[in-house]
């Protein structure tokens, strides 16, 4: 017969007939079992009592009389949804297997957590030093092999690919995943590059020169439209040459990186002398010539295209005489740094801005030219002399050359052109020569000048052509007008990032005109094409005076018609501005002697 279940307890015990069972007879029937319970452990067990339940109809939760006991105890809510074990996960958060097993639509309680009433400042810190660390605290272990962790890594992912049916890649594949990783970095500086383009052209810039109510514009250029014009010129015509210059020393062209050498500063004095205030154009407007103007003001309008920052001329209509100048207190001599760059310089107030490169720039370049000049050598001359120097000035080597152009309609022009040095060609003539200055202002790994120019100098060089197109080209252009058979171009560098007052020499570098001309792209009768639309434009109005002004945001030109002494007040401000400052200098002489008298009683 089957056991019933209350033998499974001590306290129960099955009795048996002593007989065997196979001895029964049959229709005998089998005693009924006896259950024996001891007395004593029945004495020490502990009655069950009744159970009383509170309910109440239509309310969900604890209900009905509460014990004092139970009156403060925290209470974590729950919804009829969780599971019967999240009433007792007291801690709110389930460390099991299933982290969302108890996830609870109130989210975990914070009812049992612990806050110390105290505050935590009264806890100071025991030791506050650097804990020793023992002798072989972090030697190789005896157990730890050999092979390194990217070693072990890989022969895991081998057994792994082994394991799922795949083979490893060969060295042929390696090498193609590198390369197409290595196109893909490329495309990212591409497209890099393009947004910092993007986010350069959306930058506010100011203009060279206030607009004024008074202004009138007259024409709108827009420079996509300059560049399909095309003007063919002949040869120009010397008018007249004056000035000195010296002789081009042949040692700088041995200069590199190894045998650099710094720039010396110059106290020799430059001008830069106007149109109007030139002394030997106002003898030329008796000619038959209609236009004057200077080989740096004619560079900057048929290179316009280029130009990216705002600059502005002057251009002054007196009967069929056009005269085209620059303003006094204007920027227009100084050159740009970086202006055409992905990353232009920042607009603040450090050594690096705009202005203050413009500036350091345009020293280099001069001290530059003097530089690479014997000056205790013989000098070539021109039949007169420079028209600006006095008698006890030390001047700086430089010649000018006078000169006019026939355009068509008409039209001619006459412009002072300049040379910086001349030099012997193989057959033993003279030529001439024009010398500028690339300077390096920052630190750049990936062009680095002192690791690349000597071995990679056509990547340098086009990394300029880059980043000062518009400079570059106006160079050229100056070249080409002032009849130069070659143009040496000078690179100079900071002896320190963050040091603006000393440079250093690392090479040159010479280039014809006309090459490199090509080279960078420039047509010179798409120049002459915007110099004689321009003048055409002016031609079509009275006498008067007019703007020309790069917008500083657009690549557009603007030519606007101004009163006739606009900017007259301005230089008068300037003329009466530096007669005080004269006055407070002679007025400190005089005070200076009375002074150290009444210095010397005392």
């Amino acid at each position: 017969p089957r056991q019933p279940w209350c033998s499974r307890f001590r306290f129960a015990r099955r009795q048996w007939p002593r007989g065997d069972l196979n001895t029964m007879a049959d229709g005998e029937e089998e005693e009924p079992t006896k259950i024996v319970i001891n007395e004593a452990e029945e004495a020490t067990r502990v009655a069950f009592g009744g159970l009383t339940l509170h309910s109440k109809p239509g309310l969900w939760g604890p209900c009905g009389p509460h014990d004092e006991q139970f009156r403060d105890m925290p209470y974590q809510p729950f919804s009829k949804s969780d599971r019967l074990g999240k009433p007792a996960d007291i801690t709110g958060t389930y460390r099991g297997g299933r982290g969302t097993r108890y996830q609870s639509l109130f989210g975990p309680g914070d009812a049992y957590g612990y806050y110390h009433d105290e505050d935590e400042s009264s806890f100071n810190l025991v030791n506050s030093g650097k804990t020793a660390v023992g002798p072989g605290m972090f030697k190789k272990r005896k157990w730890q092999p050999r092979a390194s962790r990217r070693d072990v890594h890989r022969a895991r992912d081998d057994r792994r690919l082994a394991g799922l049916g795949m083979q490893t890649l060969s060295k042929a594949s390696i090498n193609r995943d590198r390369a197409r990783a290595r196109e893909e970095k490329k495309w990212q500086r591409r497209t890099a590059g393009r947004f910092r383009q993007a986010r350069r052209d959306n930058e506010e810039r100011d203009p060279s020169v206030d607009v004024r109510s008074t202004w009138t514009i007259l024409e709108e250029l827009d420079m996509v439209k300059l560049q399909k014009l095309s003007t063919a010129v002949g040869p120009p015509e010397d008018v007249v040459k004056c000035g000195k210059m010296e002789f081009y020393d042949k040692q700088y062209d041995r200069l590199s990186i190894r045998q650099e050498r710094p720039l010396p500063t110059s106290r020799r004095v430059f001008h830069s002398v106007s149109t109007t205030d030139d002394p030997k154009i106002r003898e030329l407007v008796r000619s038959d010539a209609s236009v004057f103007a200077t080989d740096a003001i004619l560079a900057a309008i048929m290179a316009a295209p280029r130009s990216v920052y705002s600059w502005d001329l002057v251009i002054e209509k007196v009967r069929d005489k056009i005269f085209i100048d620059k303003r006094d207190d204007s920027a227009f001599d100084f050159l740009t740094v970086d202006e055409t760059s992905f990353e232009p310089p920042p607009d603040d107030e450090s050594i690096n801005s705009p202005d203050k490169l413009a500036m350091e720039a345009t020293y280099v370049n001069r001290f530059f030219s003097q530089m690479v000049t014997r000056s205790d050598a013989e000098k070539h001359s021109f039949p007169e002399a420079n028209p600006f120097a006095d008698a006890d000035e030390d001047v700086a080597s430089v010649g000018y050359r006078y000169r006019k152009w026939d355009i068509g309609d008409g039209i001619k022009v006459v412009a002072r052109t300049e040379h910086d040095a001349v030099y012997k060609d193989k057959e033993g003539k003279t030529r001439f020569m024009n010398i500028k200055a690339l300077n390096n202002w920052k630190f750049d790994p990936a062009m680095d000048w002192r690791q690349k120019l000597d071995t990679q100098r056509g990547a340098v060089l086009a990394t300029e052509l880059k980043n000062n197109a518009y400079k570059l080209a106006k160079w050229t252009i100056s070249a080409l007008l002032a009849g130069s058979s070659q143009l040496r171009l000078g690179y100079v560098a900071r002896t320190a990032p963050m040091d603006n007052e000393h440079h250093t020499v690392m090479g040159t570098q010479m280039f014809k005109p006309t090459e490199f001309a090509q080279q960078i792209n420039l047509n010179m009768q798409n120049c002459w094409g915007i110099l004689k639309n321009l003048i055409q434009l002016v031609k079509k109005y009275d006498a008067g005076k007019f703007v020309l002004v790069k917008d500083p945001n657009k690549a557009v030109l603007r030519l606007y018609s101004v009163p006739r002494g606009t900017f007259d007040d301005d230089e008068e401000e300037s003329d009466e501005d530096d007669d005080e400052d004269e006055e407070e200098e002679e007025e400190g002489a005089e005070a200076a002697p009375a002074g150290a008298a009444a210095a010397a009683s005392t």
